[in-house]
This record gives structure tokens, C-alpha cells and sequence, in this order.
């Protein structure tokens, strides 16, 4: 092996620079260090850190480029001023350990756990799973929910071009967030009518959002679980990046309340990463390690509909990652 490949390999396996990343953002170093910086002692005593050891982090931050040293100090570069939170592209909430993104790459230590086992890491990391922590923690939900909003910001218009909506007159989103996707749909489409449902807490701050855009009036957004009833009987049910946070069982007993609410004439709609399609394999292992789910693959996808009585009709390509499926109830002679 040259010495090349081995400093490679070292590079992508060594834990030394993601996790100065995630300190330095959980401290909130790029955000405190803006402008004209501050000295290392003066920083520690105000964040109640060892100076020492937070002189080695700024240190490395700086060979990385994130911060750079001035004679008084540390300041942040323009290029470590995108792990800010207000930077606007979501990075400080997936890095920051007290957010539930953050908290949730922890996990990533049980790998070899999740392999074993094919059971989420997280659960064996902090003795709940992931979405128990967040009923259990509020702010976790919080930057969860903002997580997932960020997430799909330069997506949606995309999901919104890339399939004809106009074909249905009412669009359920199950577990639809604060609504942004729901409500690109909806403005796009003035025809349509829109219901969303989700957790309490979720559903209250998709209600203001919804508000605020103008659509109170052909919105209605349901507190509730997708494991639950759902509201019957509209012409469609949109699953987004929802499977794939769930093992087989829990998948199926989503995909049957849809069945259930869409009736015979309802069309159930799954926009996934799809295995083969775009999925991304670390993704696999993300889905794996936080969930216990997978990006599945097309053809598993099709066997856990149609144990539910619903049929494949199609799959349009939305994104480079992420496609849309469609599936209809099978007829009853």
C-alpha cells in the first residue's frame, strides 16, 4: 500500500476532525467568534471550558480554516462563518450535539451494535429510541422538525414540478412537518385542498406556518399519528421521507392506515430516497443507525404495499436522490 492510500484511509476513518467540528459548533465558536474574535482565557471562562484544551481546539479549527489566530486571539474566517446559526443552511443544526441531529450521529459509536443486530444504535446510546427522545426532550423536537424543513428547502420546488398534483382535489400529508412541502403544493395548484397530520407539537407550528402563507382556508391540519386512524377518504395520501425512518413492522402499519383512509378510489403517494434510484448508501447505514430503517429498494417497497392491498402504478424521478412512487388499491371482484 503507498503512503497515499494509507493517508487516505486514515482521513475518512479518523474522528479527530468531525468531532472538533460538532464541539465547536455546540459551544457556538463560529457564532461567539464573529467580528473581531475574543483571546482563548477570555473564552473559556465565559463558556466554562479548560483554556488549555480549548486553545488545542481553536488550534485545529484553524489548520481547517474555520477560525483564524490574530494577536488577540481566535476569529472566525468567512468560510467557518457557514457553521453559524444564523448562516441559513442548516448546518449548525445537524452538527450541534445538543440538537437532535447532532445528538443523533452520536449514535454512529453503536455501529457495530446496529450490524449485529440490524437494531437502531440510537436505543442502545441513550436507552430510548429516537422518537421517544424527541416526545420526551421539546427542543429536540423543535430542531428536528427545523432540521426537516431545512432539509427539503431547495427540494421542494422540485417535488412540486416534477409530478402533476392537479390530478386530486384533496391531498392528505401524513407526517407533513411543518407543512412546507404541503403548502408549495397547494400554492401551485389552487384547485387543490390540503389536510396534514402529525404529532401535537408539530401540528400546532404547521398550523401557524400554513396561516402565515394564506392557506387557512383550504388547509386543515389533524393532530394525530400515522399508526392511528387518518382522515378517510381523500383522493390522495403523500408519505415524504417517512418509510425510511421505520423497520418492516412499523413501515407496514403506516402503509395500512393509508390503505385503510384512501378507500378504493384514494391513490397513495411515497416520496423515498430510493435504493438503486439515488439513495445514497451512508444513508443506508444513517436510517440504520438513528431508526432501525433502510432506503429500500424499489422492489421492497412494492412487497410492503401490496401486503396492504395496494398496487404499483409508477415512479417518477424528482430529484437526483429522491423519487415518487404511486400505488392504487387493488380491485375487489
Amino acid at each position: 500500500m503507498s503512503d497515499k492510500d494509507r493517508q487516505e484511509f486514515l482521513r475518512l476513518a479518523g474522528l479527530a476532525t468531525p468531532m472538533a467540528l460538532r464541539v465547536a459548533v455546540t459551544l457556538g465558536l463560529p457564532d461567539r467568534l464573529s467580528g473581531p474574535g475574543s483571546a482563548v482565557d477570555d473564552l473559556a471562562a465565559e463558556l466554562g471550558q479548560s483554556p488549555l484544551a480549548l486553545g488545542l481546539l481553536l488550534g485545529h479549527l484553524a489548520t481547517l480554516g474555520v477560525v483564524e489566530a490574530t494577536p488577540d486571539g481566535y476569529r472566525t474566517t468567512e468560510y467557518g462563518a457557514k457553521l453559524r446559526a444564523d448562516a441559513g443552511n442548516g448546518l449548525a443544526g445537524l452538527l450541534d450535539m445538543n440538537a437532535a441531529g447532532g445528538r443523533g450521529e452520536l449514535a454512529f459509536i453503536e455501529l457495530a451494535h446496529s450490524i449485529a443486530t440490524g437494531e437502531a444504535g440510537y436505543i442502545r446510546r441513550y436507552g430510548k429510541d429516537f422518537w421517544t427522545d424527541l416526545a420526551e426532550h421539546p427542543h429536540l423536537r423543535e430542531t428536528f422538525d427545523r432540521q426537516m424543513t431545512q432539509r427539503f428547502l431547495t427540494q421542494v420546488p422540485r417535488f412540486v414540478a416534477g409530478f402533476d398534483w392537479s390530478r386530486f382535489g384533496t391531498l392528505v400529508d401524513v407526517g407533513g412537518g411543518h407543512g412546507s412541502l404541503l403548502a408549495a403544493i397547494l400554492k401551485a395548484n389552487p384547485s387543490m385542498r390540503g389536510r396534514l397530520v402529525d404529532l401535537a407539537p408539530t401540528a400546532a407550528a404547521a398550523e401557524r406556518e400554513l396561516r402565515a402563507q394564506g392557506l387557512e382556508g383550504r388547509v386543515e391540519v389533524t393532530a394525530g399519528s400515522f399508526f392511528d386512524p387518518l382522515p378517510a377518504g381523500a383522493d390522495a395520501y403523500l408519505l415524504s421521507d417517512i418509510l425510511h425512518d421505520w423497520d418492516d413492522e412499523h413501515a407496514h402499519r403506516i402503509l395500512a392506515r393509508c390503505a385503510e383512509a384512501a378507500g378504493p378510489g384514494g391513490r397513495v403517494l411515497v416520496i423515498e430516497a430510493v435504493g438503486g434510484l439515488g439513495a445514497q448508501t451512508e444513508w443506508d447505514l444513517v436510517m440504520l443507525v438513528l431508526y432501525g430503517g433502510r432506503e429500500r429498494r424499489l422492489d421492497e417497497l412494492r412487497d410492503l404495499a401490496a401486503a396492504h392491498g395496494l398496487v404499483f402504478d409508477s415512479v417518477n424521478t424528482l430529484t437526483e436522490e429522491r423519487s415518487l412512487l404511486e400505488f392504487h388499491p387493488k380491485d375487489i371482484p
